[in-house]
């Protein structure tokens, strides 16, 4: 997070709404994420002024309104935020990234989609597709995907994770009756992540989510790593997989030259969307 502006001293009960909510809406910017009370104390207003200033703001797409605060609409949002909220960061990259990754895609294809606000894009993209088979833990692409685009659709099971709108567990279904897991493969996984660097490959901040996205990676033909550039140089909790385990990486820039070069090591293809 960038370090917050420095206070101006005395007069912000003084100044006009219009000017208060323009310098409101810079300090969200450079602060990345603030809470109410911190931008009450910043301005001298009361705690309703400010939720108040932050439902114009997000109603005006400045900012991203969030339980308790703001977020800026380019921040790199933490671990724990919601889908919800990271549906409406980045949304530009986000929908040049899923059209590219969606050109991938042959009718007639068995998918595996992970979680996540970047994927869901993807399933977007895919609206004039046919016959596709798909198999997800993504909750919202099972609510928003049309019947009209796939033959079979398949919800992963597992504990639901409201806040992802996303299930957790083994890639994997039962049978119908007493007798061995059915075995599952696809042409293509599509794996949105959290972070990929150069030293510790592609992250996220859970576990199990990390476990789940390297079986989906296994069970695929060829692995498409999904990534908006606010994920380069970063790294989190919980390793996904090494660089090599991807075919492809479409993002929306071209990452650094010492990513650039590593993925290239690896084989990786990269494939930029740009504006």
């Amino acid at each position: 997070m960038a370090p917050s502006p420095t206070p101006d001293p005395g007069n912000g009960a003084r100044r006009l709404p219009a000017g208060r909510k323009a310098e409101l809406a810079e300090f969200v910017a450079q602060a990345g994420e603030v809470t109410v009370a911190q931008l009450a104390e910043r301005f001298d207003v009361s705690a309703d002024t400010i939720r108040r200033d932050l439902d114009a703001l997000d109603a005006d797409g400045v900012v991203v309104r969030t339980h308790g605060g703001a977020v800026s609409t380019s921040a790199v949002p933490r671990p724990d935020t919601g889908v919800e909220v990271r549906l409406r960061l980045r949304t530009a990259a986000k929908e040049r990234i899923g059209v590219l990754a969606a050109s991938l895609v042959r009718d007639g294809a068995a998918l595996l989609i992970n979680a996540g606000s970047t994927t869901l894009s993807l399933a977007r993209a895919l609206s004039d597709h046919r016959e596709l088979t798909v198999a997800t833990n993504n909750l919202r692409i099972a609510a928003e995907m049309s019947p009209s685009v796939y033959r079979d659709l398949y919800v992963l099971g597992g504990a639901i994770r409201p806040s992802a709108q996303a299930t957790f567990g083994p890639v994997r279904f039962a049978a119908w009756s007493d007798g061995p897991e059915i075995d599952i493969r696809c042409d293509l996984a599509f794996i949105a992540v959290g972070a990929v660097s150069v030293t510790d490959g592609f992250s996220t901040s859970n576990v199990t989510e990390a476990s789940m996205m390297s079986d989906m990676m296994d069970r695929a033909e060829r692995v498409v790593v999904l990534a908006d550039s606010s994920k380069f140089g970063r790294r989190l909790f919980a390793t996904v997989a090494e660089l090599d385990r991807a075919d492809v990486l479409v993002t929306d820039a071209d990452p650094p030259a010492d990513l650039r070069d590593a993925l290239t090591a690896a084989g990786v293809e990269v494939k930029v969307a740009s504006a």
